[in-house]
């Protein structure tokens, strides 16, 4: 799939179940998987014990797009990112166009943990997740599947699948499956937060 910069064609490409990473050379491209990484909207998720006791403790308050580049930085602050300067920009071209979003864990006024991702329709695309407090993501991820059940999202899109968000109950489905998911959660006309969202002519 060719990239174009606009976000409208950036939408279009993520609604037709692409992704954008950038290389070791940090040129961006889109990019598809044979199996996509789900994370359950209904009673498979789950997480530990010790972690509902972190969440009734209360230690941590959420926030949604409090400090959006913050997150878009703390998440590409690692050895090896896909993260470059240019998706950077990107996302953030998103957020002003109300289609990318942070969701945010805080620890008084310091930021402790969030995850990016981009909202179309019925699904919530996550894009990548960092803490700087240990469990903030944990409580951020949790938080974020409730926010999702409350919206009555239908998909939450985790992309590839890894040992961390296994914990949550997180599955693998194939590429034709995924697109089936994908086509019946654009079909939902919903929003992630009160910030009006922007649909393209194509998804109207």
């Amino acid at each position: 799939m060719e990239f174009a910069e606009d976000t409208n064609s950036i939408i279009q490409g993520y609604a037709q179940g692409y992704f954008l990473m950038a290389d070791e050379m940090g040129i961006l491209g889109w990019y598809s998987s044979r199996q996509r990484a789900l994370i359950p909207l209904d009673n498979r998720f789950r997480y530990p014990k010790s972690l509902r006791r972190i969440i009734n403790q209360k230690r941590f308050s959420v926030a949604i797009n409090r400090d959006f580049l913050g997150v878009c930085r703390k998440c590409a602050e690692r050895e090896t990112t896909w993260i470059s300067p240019q998706l950077i920009k990107i996302y953030y071209n998103l957020y002003q166009e109300g289609w990318a979003y942070s969701f945010e864990t805080w620890q008084g006024n310091e930021l402790a943990g969030g995850i990016l991702g981009i909202a179309i329709r019925g699904v919530f695309i996550g894009e990548s997740m960092f803490y700087r407090i240990p469990d903030a993501s944990k409580v951020a991820m949790v938080k974020l599947v409730e926010h999702l059940k409350n919206r009555g999202f239908v998909l939450f899109d985790a992309q590839l699948q890894n040992p961390h968000l296994e914990r949550f109950g997180s599955y693998k489905v194939s590429a034709k499956k995924y697109q089936i998911l994908l086509q019946k959660a654009l079909e939902k006309n919903l929003i992630f937060s009160e910030v009006e969202q922007k649909l393209p002519k194509k998804l109207l």
